[in-house]
């Protein structure tokens, strides 16, 4: 049977299968998938019925399917398996197994990085190298010998977990009795059997149901337990769970056809891509390897050119081969050394070191991350689309506001003080009534919590009382009911009789319900003296007033009345329907689901950071809008609008509406994963939280995909990199931040290392090639103290502070900003230059300087000791008051702001110096270095003190006195799509269009001869004021 062309699209687009209809079956996989889509599913008249479906499909629902059922291609043929013609046209209740990496392949990723197989090269020539130094003919007896003294697991532990969960049994019918099989046996055609507390695990329709309600929370993300019959909500979803009543279903789709399968087979094909800033990592690793390689090789020809036009124009004896090849050893050491101080093998350390203390801080802040990439391509969000119920409320209903005996209270806080206004006969009544007339009680949840167990709007007024310190289960204990009418769905009302020995009359009839069914029965009100009086026209449109405001702030509003009742009335009550006229009305609550304390600010502070935030949800519009407001994400001139009229939308006017679309209501899935591809192509990095198995998709979609800890299920959890411990929102602006912090230090390490590097090499390169004997000013063991100084230990301290409220305060990186800016670029070749220049002048004038050289103007061993140590001190601490520099990559004067925060960077700068000290005063031989004086040590410290003036003087240099074909001036920022002003303005002025366009039509003067034109004027004036009254409702719904 063909499907229908204009049928809406699937939840979670089309699904897999054969789509030619097979020889055995009058359905295809295509036909059978509209039946169980939540967003729009197909009812099965209109395939023809449940009894035609079963036709199609080969199976009597009363005995379901023959075991030793054959299909027309398996005659002749014994050795085919059990319904292979089924299983051909709608596949195995299995999901296609994943292809695990293998040990090799994990070990192959993880080395494929370019710095680690540029030092393995340098490694192994070195070793070489070294082995010769240290056995070869050429060792000097005095100096040291120092040349060359889980994933495959948790993957097979993975995968064994899949494979025991999916092992169990669920109960058919086949052959016309109840039978038990594996859940991978059911097939399409099958007739399930459905009890309490059952786990779906295929599509279908029902057969036959008895009070059948399951939870469909963790697929579709509706919390309210959904009722099935055979008719409107017939179809079943994989994933749902059954939680009363029982009955039987058809199986229409098994395995990757099926709503479960199809949403993890969605997830499987989202591969990972790398983050931004590993991009730019990647290439400025490379770029730094290509110098390195190129300033190392030609410091080698240079050396080895120097080495043979000294030897040519020397008066000296030639020497010998042996002599020769040393020395190129050592020349080739001086290269080596080059390498391995220019290429920033701290780099990777420093990233994975700023992401692990991120992500090990992040829990104490409720965020388990799960993909540590995510932590710092989270810094870089630009929009974060966020559920309403649970992320952005307290999915909690809650008594927000209330006019009772004519008194209003307007918030929470302020209920005890309505509570003071009223006389108090009149807060017993209200009191009693409410605990009475409900169903609900109070336990512990699944999580050991005292909750409201029941209706939620039963829930939200027995936290009422509560908050005004009354005890239900007090007043039921004392109170007896002679009658209980339970909520009908028909009437919307609820309703019970309770004696009152102590009252004006022997019984007492209270009634809740909706407001305008309520108020319909009433003929009396309390006024705000307590006392009872007629509801005259005026009072009752007073009253209709205030629900009206209630309703337009998307609130739930429930009228409270009541009714002394005389025991011969009470006599004629029926037993069946409820009286509901004469009552006095108490008042009406408006009930909603309030924020979570602290969304406000979270939502002001992530527009200060440049990060837009829009709501996804599937409650309706207009409570969308009102909460969208009341949380500060729906702006004047933002667009709200409801998934079914958005997916309606082309492609191109898709992108277009989601510049400006800041609320999106009555969302499916797949609106959620157009979201985030639409935004994906405007450039955005796309946060997006998720809870139920449905969201699955866009969770892997996303750049950051956040699930709930809480009410999140396994799948959602599985395919999110961030999970909220405590489902709030305020904590995805905590990630940000550290997001932020971790980005900040990886830069701050960068611009430490590379100051470091580009010092370490010009000055080994210079003092190589000028010094008689090709030595450089830094020993190689000296190097590999600074090699230490600048990689494990400056990413320690760099990596690990903590972020402050001011990373907020600017706007998201670009995805195609440069990794070092302009400010870094200052810093690091300002630096760089200084530091060349004062150990260069200290090489060549510190014999001068320091007063060490002889009258005649040499310098002796001992003296030229001291003074290379002295050096050596000198380029130590200019790194270590550097570093102080590089905790800022921004123009802020302050360095030291902060500082206090963060003891691991000041612990590390004791350690360094500490090192220092014991390194001068005992290195001796082994770091060529010889013990100092105290002025000695005073100078060097002095002279490396000046890293800080010199960085503030860089920080003040402004961008015009360096060209641009220097250092690029191009601002890294990332502007939101619109700016909130934009909006602002582009919705007063179409506000303002509207009504200039109302009034000129309401205006424009009639006449006689053109009463036809007047008539269409008019009514094209009636329609503008339509329109004008249609938007001045929706705004005031949403203030």
């Amino acid at each position: 049977m063909p499907r229908d062309s204009a049928s809406h699209e699937p939840l979670l687009g089309s699904r897999a299968g054969n789509g030619s209809a097979t020889l055995t079956f009058a359905y295809t996989v295509a036909d059978l998938a509209p039946l169980t889509d939540p967003t729009s599913p197909k009812l099965p008249r209109e395939l023809g019925g449940t009894a035609k479906i079963c036709d199609g499909l080969r199976v009597d629902p009363k005995v379901g399917l023959h075991s030793d059922e054959t299909g027309a291609d398996s005659i002749g043929h014994s050795d085919h398996t059990k319904f292979e013609a089924r299983t051909k046209a709608f596949g195995r209740n299995i999901l296609p197994t994943v292809k695990s990496a293998s040990f090799w392949e994990l070990v192959l990723k993880a080395y494929n990085d370019r710095t680690l197989i540029l030092l393995s090269i340098a490694a192994f020539v070195s070793l070489g190298v070294s082995v010769y130094e240290d056995y070869g003919p050429h060792h000097k007896p005095g100096e040291p010998r120092v040349g060359w003294p889980s994933h495959y697991q948790k993957e097979r532990q993975f995968r064994k977990l899949n494979a025991k969960k999916d092992d169990r049994c669920v109960k058919l019918l086949r052959d016309g009795r109840e039978q038990e099989v594996n859940v991978k046996e059911i097939v399409v055609g099958d007739v399930l059997l459905m009890e309490p507390g059952d786990l779906l695990a295929v599509d279908g329709i029902v057969l036959s149901s008895h009070n059948i309600t399951c939870d469909e929370s963790s697929a579709t993300g509706e919390s309210d337990a959904m009722k099935k019959d055979t008719e409107e909500h017939c179809y079943i979803i994989s994933g749902s769970k059954v939680l009363d009543g029982t009955g039987r279903m058809l199986v229409t789709a098994v395995g990757p056809n099926s709503y479960f399968g199809t949403t993890m087979m969605a997830m499987r094909e989202a591969t990972p891509e790398e983050t931004p800033l590993q991009i730019k990592l990647d290439i400025l690793a490379e770029s730094i390897a290509k110098l390195g390689m190129a300033a190392a090789i030609a410091m080698l020809m240079t050396l080895v050119v120097k080495y043979f036009v000294q030897l040519s124009l020397s008066n000296e004896e030639y020497p010998s081969g042996s002599e020769i090849f040393s020395d190129m050893v050592k020349i080739v050491i001086q290269a080596i050394t080059i390498v391995v101080v220019a290429v920033p093998e701290g780099l990777p350390m420093a990233v994975t070191l700023a992401l692990a203390y991120a992500t090990t801080q992040m829990l104490k802040d409720n965020n388990l991350v799960r993909v540590l990439s995510a932590c710092e391509t989270m810094g870089n969000a630009t929009t974060v689309c966020s559920d309403k119920t649970g992320t952005l409320t307290q999915n909690k209903m809650t008594v927000v506001q209330g006019t009772l005996s004519l008194k209003s209270f307007t918030t929470q806080e302020k209920v005890k003080d309505w509570k003071a206004e009223v006389t108090p006969e009149v807060a017993q009544i209200i009191i009693e009534g409410i605990a009475l007339n409900s169903s609900a009680f109070e336990d512990k949840d699944e999580r050991g919590n005292l909750a409201f167990i029941g209706s939620k709007t039963e829930s939200a007024l027995l936290g009422f009382i509560k908050s005004l310190g009354a005890s239900y289960s007090n007043i039921r204990a004392d109170v007896k009911l002679a009658k209980v009418y339970p909520f009908s769905s028909l009437k919307k009302t609820m309703s019970c009789v309770a004696e009152t020995p102590e009252g004006p009359e022997k019984y007492r009839l209270y009634v809740k319900g909706a407001s305008e069914i309520v108020l319909r029965g009433c003929t009396h009100f309390v006024d705000a003296e307590g006392q009872v009086k007629s509801l005259d026209d005026t009072s009752r449109a007073r009253i209709e007033q205030i629900i009206g405001r209630y309703a337009d702030q998307a609130l739930r509003t429930i009228a409270l009345s009541y009714r002394d009742v005389s025991a011969s009335e009470f006599k004629k009550f029926s037993d069946e329907d409820a009286p509901s006229n004469k009552l006095v009305c108490l008042g009406v609550v408006g009930i909603m689901d309030p924020l979570r304390p602290g969304v406000v600010e979270s939502v002001k502070s992530f527009e200060k950071a440049g990060v837009t935030v829009r709501m996804i949800t599937g409650d309706n519009l207009q409570t969308a809008r009102a909460i969208a407001t009341n949380a500060g994400i729906l702006k004047t001139g933002g667009l709200a609008m409801t998934g079914p009229d958005f997916r309606k939308l082309s492609k191109e006017k898709q992108i277009e509406a989601m510049t400006r679309l800041q609320v999106l209501a009555r969302s499916s899935p797949t609106d959620k994963t157009i979201v985030v591809r639409c935004l994906q192509e405007l450039g955005e990095v796309v946060a997006m939280t998720g809870d139920g198995t449905n969201d699955g998709p866009a969770l892997k979609m996303a750049d950051v995909g956040f699930s709930m800890g809480i009410t999140g299920t396994e799948v959602a959890k599985e395919a999110s990199a961030i999970v909220l411990m405590d489902d709030n929102f305020s904590s995805i602006l905590k990630s940000l931040m550290w997001g932020r912090a971790v980005n900040d230090s990886v830069r701050k390490f960068l611009q430490f290392q590379l100051t470091v590097n580009i010092t370490a090499v010009v000055l080994s390169f210079i003092s190589a090639v000028t010094s008689e004997n090709n030595e450089s000013v830094l020993s190689a063991v000296q190097l590999l103290w600074v090699n230490l100084i600048m990689d494990t230990l400056a990413a320690l301290a760099l990596a690990t502070e903590p972020p402050s409220p001011d990373v907020l305060k600017r706007m998201p990186t670009s995805k195609k900003a440069p990794l070092i800016n302009f400010n870094m670029w200052k810093m690091i070749l300002g630096q760089a230059i200084f530091q060349i220049v004062v150990n260069l002048g200290l090489l060549w004038y510190g014999g001068r300087l320091f007063h060490l050289q002889n009258p005649d103007g040499t310098i002796t061993d001992e003296n030229m000791i001291v003074l290379r140590t002295m050096i050596f001190n000198t380029f130590v601490f200019l790194q270590v008051f550097n570093e102080l520099n590089c905790r800022r990559i921004d123009d802020s004067l302050n360095v030291f702001k902060n500082l206090h925060n963060n003891k691991i960077f000041i612990i590390v700068q004791v350690i360094v110096l500490g090192c220092q000290f014991v390194i001068v005063e005992f290195g001796g031989k082994a770091f060529k270095t010889t013990p100092l004086t105290g002025n000695q040590w005073l100078v060097t410290l002095l002279i490396g003190s000046l890293s800080l003036p010199v960085g503030l003087c860089l920080r003040l240099l402004p961008k015009h006195l360096v060209p641009e074909k220097v250092i690029s001036h191009e601002s890294e920022e990332r502007q939101p799509l619109v700016k909130s002003a934009t909006l602002g303005w582009e919705g007063i002025t179409q506000h303002a269009a509207i009504q200039s366009n109302l009034f000129d039509s309401i205006r424009k003067p009639k006449h006689g001869g053109h009463r036809r034109h007047d008539q269409e004027d008019d009514k094209a004036g009636h329609r503008l004021w339509n329109k004008f009254m249609k938007k001045n409702r929706d705004e005031e719904s949403a203030n």
